[in-house]
């Protein structure tokens, strides 16, 4: 039987399972490492199996380090693991540029290995190049030091996001237009005002509903520099040693460096698909301005643009009165426990499993914790949490636990939200399920030999297509009737959702002309290393979307996705190309066959394949933008 993680049931112990445990598992990788060096002669096989534990101990060291300091309610605990995740990111990047370690792989013989071997072998080889193994002793010396630095920077970057938490207080008549429930739970304190958070419900509920422009403003602001000036100087170290790194192991840029082992290939590439983006949606976008700058001067009739902090407000009003698509009433049916439920069981229909609760405990009681069950063979475990709370990580996120290989390890994740415990908007039961998607994909993937294939290993701009197609099931009427219900248990109107898939096609191409922003930001920092970061942040989004970013604010000091994803955020639109195609290979969104196939092609291999071919081996051809283009409302390229 494989075990599971055994986390432990005393407050005290929790130290001692981020540094104690860590330096155990990590003592294993230096020994492995060393017997791999100075072992008897072995034959390819057993080189790469030695390589494999290796791994295995080293991917268990990282993870649960990486989930604790996001997540555990004790500050210390959390600056606990920290330093353990700085630690094992130390020593992957020290065996990366081992050059007795590159050796002994490249004198391997490849012959007689079968195909996934042979990748795990040829992807090492790559790897260790890209380390700097093959170079001379300082340059590998100084590759560790950059690597270690731009790990500690990270950390401190996303600690600074993660521990940023701001309030602002508003005059009790500052919530008119909110539900009445989000008023109940904002109680007037002893000064008379009401405390609004930088959480994501504070937000998502102001930005939606809020009458009073100013409130949405305020908070916009606090939200979009939640984590300046303190974050300022850490990017600008942080472009910079990612910079010299690139020049150290003999790249152009960043970029170039990250998109290497990626889809794209290049930079070139990365900006040329930018370049694509814009002209695919860049219509749509003006037209749909139009219509809500129009609809913003019926409230301000001077109104010289629509600004960041207006752009969800007007959208909900539009959707209100031009579709008779009330978000309000839409989230009468979205009660949290209900949702939960009804992803449990849409998702357990749909890949074939169930979710049986599991007694064990978990950093926080707020955690939910369940086997992945086919057939009464147990194929992982996963972790829910999904409520805010002081110090957590404050977005939504998938996060391995441990990397599931073949009879050996039980995969493992965690899904990390922010989320209410009452009625929920329809927008966060789409994130609920986009980021379940990557939960179900880290552990059907996670049946491999080799830890280098398991769960959500594949190229990172294909990572999130099963998640952006898996919230498709959000806009069924038939889907969202089998769990969205009010409280007198009646499902949620089909016409009321055919209105909802209406509306949400209108503003489609201004959602994706900021998500352009996002990505040319990502991008453009990282090759230009501006001294003005606030400025060159302004520009960017100025040429890539009409809504105005709201002057003087740093959102670039609160966008995590500047560390994980470094210069590659374009690969959500890049996903969401494939994402959309892979739709067309469904003949109904709950057909059993479909799944199956979908299943069995694009989740379960995991890593051993690359992308471009698991998606041809489910479509039967090769993937093309045509669905994108048509979902964007743009004609056939």
């Amino acid at each position: 039987m494989i075990d599971n993680i055994v986390f432990p049931a005393v407050s005290g112990d929790w130290l001692a399972f981020v540094t104690t445990r860590v330096s155990e598992r990590l003592a294993r990788v230096d020994a492995l490492a060393d017997r791999l060096k100075d072992g008897p002669a072995r034959t390819t096989l057993e080189t790469l199996a030695l390589w494999n534990d290796l791994q295995i101990a080293l991917r268990q060291a990282r993870s649960e380090s990486d989930v604790l300091c996001e997540v555990h309610p004790d500050a210390e605990v959390r600056a606990a693991a920290e330093k353990s995740v700085a630690a094992a990111q130390a020593v992957e990047a020290a065996l990366m540029a081992d050059a007795a370690l590159a050796a002994v792989f490249a004198g391997t013989d490849p012959a007689g290995l079968d195909a996934d071997a042979a990748r795990v072998r040829d992807h090492l080889l790559r790897d260790f190049r890209r380390g700097g193994a093959d170079r001379d002793e300082a340059t590998r010396a100084k590759a560790q030091e950059l690597a270690a630095r731009d790990a500690d920077l990270s950390l401190a970057f996303a600690r600074n996001i993660r521990e940023g938490r701001r309030e602002i207080r508003v005059k009790p008549e500052a919530l008119a237009g909110l539900p009445e429930d989000f008023i109940a739970q904002h109680p007037v304190g002893d000064d008379g005002l009401v405390a609004l958070s930088t959480d994501a419900i504070d937000v998502t509920a102001v930005m939606n509903y809020a009458h009073d422009r100013d409130t949405r403003i305020a908070l916009r602001t606090a939200r979009a520099d939640l984590a300046w000036p303190a974050n300022d100087e850490v990017l600008a170290e942080l472009l910079d040693v990612r910079q010299q790194r690139a020049d150290l192991l003999g790249y152009a840029t960043w970029s170039d460096y990250e998109t290497e082992n990626r889809m794209a290939g290049s930079a070139a590439r990365v900006a040329a698909f930018l370049d694509e983006v814009d002209e695919a949606s860049l219509a749509a976008s003006d037209a749909e301005y139009a219509l809500l700058l129009e609809r913003f001067r019926q409230d301000v009739p001077d109104a010289a643009s629509v600004t960041s902090a207006d752009q969800a407000y007007l959208l909900t009003r539009l959707h209100e009165e031009r579709f008779a698509a009330s978000s309000q009433e839409v989230r009468r049916h979205l009660d949290f426990e209900k949702v939960l439920a009804g992803l449990l069981d849409t998702t357990g229909r749909l890949f074939d499993i169930e979710y049986v609760p599991t007694a064990d405990t978990a950093w926080h009681e707020d955690v939910r914790s369940y086997d992945v069950v086919r057939a009464g063979e147990r194929l992982g475990r996963i972790h829910l949490d999904l409520h805010p709370r002081e110090g957590k990580f404050n977005h939504a996120a998938c996060f391995p636990l441990a990397p599931g290989v073949r009879g050996r390890v039980l995969p493992e994740a965690a899904l990390v939200c922010n989320f209410s415990r009452g009625l929920m908007e329809h927008r966060q039961v789409q994130t609920f399920f986009h980021e379940f998607g990557h939960l179900v994909h880290d552990i059907l993937g996670g049946e491999q030999d080799w830890v280098a294939f398991s769960g959500v290993a594949t190229e990172w701009d294909f990572v999130e297509a099963p998640s952006q197609m898996l919230e498709e099931w959000v806009w069924d009427a038939d889907v969202l009737a089998s769990f969205a219900t009010d409280d007198s248990g009646a499902p949620i109107p089909a016409d009321l959702v055919a209105r909802m898939r209406e509306a949400d096609a209108f503003g489609r191409a201004l959602l994706v002309r900021t998500q352009l922003g996002h990505a040319r930001v990502s991008y453009q920092l990282h090759k230009d290393r501006p001294a003005d970061l606030a400025a060159a942040t302004d520009h960017w989004y100025a040429v890539s979307t009409p809504v105005e970013h709201l002057a003087g604010t740093h959102s670039y000091a609160a966008f995590g996705h500047l560390t994980e994803y470094g210069s590659c955020y374009y690969t959500y639109q890049w996903s969401l190309v494939i994402a959309r195609d892979l739709l067309t290979g469904f003949t109904g969104l709950m057909d059993p066959a479909s799944a199956t196939r979908y299943r069995r092609e694009i989740l379960e291999p995991g890593g051993s394949r690359d992308a471009a071919d698991l998606v041809e081996a489910f479509l039967g051809r090769p993937f093309t933008v045509d669905a994108y283009r048509a979902f964007l409302g743009a004609p056939a390229a």
